[in-house]
């Protein structure tokens, strides 16, 4: 439930709603607007007898959220939500924010020269995983903290912000210290004492749709993150499991324009992981940029070949500056540009 209240609302007339809904068993949270400010509802989990709110001073109107991810929707808030995970690199305005790198860390020279390369083409973030969810125990599992110290020297090198995953609430704070935005992977996007952990820790967050997960299953999970407090959230389109074997996973183009229509959370997409193989990767990021995505999150390694993990998914250097050129040209089409880098350095915040 919102609780809208008048643009002439007094603090006092606020602070009564706030206490009422608390009195009521639920919890309140006031949201300042740029002529008035709306009190949301949270905590439960039907319809709620908003009779007492309504007459109150200063209240305008109440509105029931039908949906039952309530802070995620855009009936609890209609503008989209800006999520800035360094200074210049933010999602959900209308600059497209390109996130490349290796799957994995594999060495100090190996996630150095990615960033080198990635951030000449035009890449604004950077990716890469310290810590690795495998199919199978036997495969290359991560350098762990020792590979989010190189993702730090990367940054420092070359000024791109670093995105790297979490599998844990242990291994979240330890990525928080070293990361500027945190990703929880498909594996784990319903991990929900994860969730709760980095919702609490106020870091942005990049939550990867799970590989059998409904659109609304992707939304409930952001729900919890938003409920501990932190609305920095942007979502991801990574391809779900389906019975055809021609494709790693299908990579679903309608998610993107589908939760841009029920969320204000910002939406990219992952070509690499949506489709698993190299020569699918260029064509469907230029058709997610074209669809609306907010950004695109995709694998780039100096030498695929040789790479650890997800190599044949993996774009060279290259391939990877081409496709900027072209996703440019897309964003022009459709009234949009490519965020640019940032400054050639960055402190390192460890």
């Amino acid at each position: 439930m919102l609780v809208v209240m008048h643009n002439h609302a007094t603090p006092e007339d606020i602070d009564r709603v706030v206490k009422t809904i608390e009195e009521m068993g639920y919890t309140a949270r006031p949201m300042p607007g740029g002529t008035r400010t709306t009190v949301g509802l949270i905590g439960n989990d039907g319809r709620v007898d908003g009779s007492r709110v309504e007459a109150l001073p200063g209240v305008a109107e109440v509105i029931h959220v039908s949906k039952p991810y309530k802070q995620v929707s855009r009936e609890w808030r209609e503008e989209n939500t800006v999520v800035t995970i360094a200074p210049g690199v933010s999602f959900g305005t209308s600059e497209i924010v390109l996130i490349a790198g290796p799957c994995s860390v594999e060495s100090e020279e190996q996630i150095v020269d990615a960033a080198r390369a990635v951030r000449a083409a035009g890449a604004t973030a950077l990716r890469g995983g310290a810590f690795k969810p495998r199919s199978s125990p036997y495969s290359f599992q991560g350098l762990g903290k020792r590979g989010l110290e190189f993702l730090a020297l990367a940054r420092q090198e070359t000024g791109l912000p670093v995105v790297t995953e979490a599998l844990d609430e242990e291994g979240a704070h330890l990525v928080a210290e070293y990361a500027d935005c945190i990703q929880i992977g498909a594996r784990n996007m319903q991990n929900y004492s994860l969730l709760r952990a980095v919702g609490k820790m106020r870091k942005p967050v990049l939550l990867k749709r799970g590989m059998a997960a409904t659109i609304t299953d992707l939304l409930m999970s952001a729900e919890y993150i938003l409920a501990e407090g932190n609305d920095q959230v942007i979502l991801c389109e990574r391809g779900i499991r389906s019975f055809d074997t021609m494709t790693r996973n299908l990579f679903d183009l309608t998610a993107i324009p589908i939760v841009q229509r029920l969320s204000h959370l910002p939406m990219i997409a992952d070509p690499s992981h949506g489709t698993g193989l190299r020569d699918k990767v260029i064509p469907m990021a230029r058709a997610a940029v074209a669809a609306g995505a907010d950004g695109i999150i995709v694998e780039v390694h100096p030498t695929p070949d040789r790479a650890l993990s997800d190599g044949g998914q993996s774009l060279y250097p290259d391939q990877f500056a081409r496709l900027v050129t072209e996703l440019r040209a897309i964003g022009t089409a459709i009234g949009r540009s490519l965020a640019t880098p940032a400054g050639t350095a960055a402190t390192v915040g460890v």
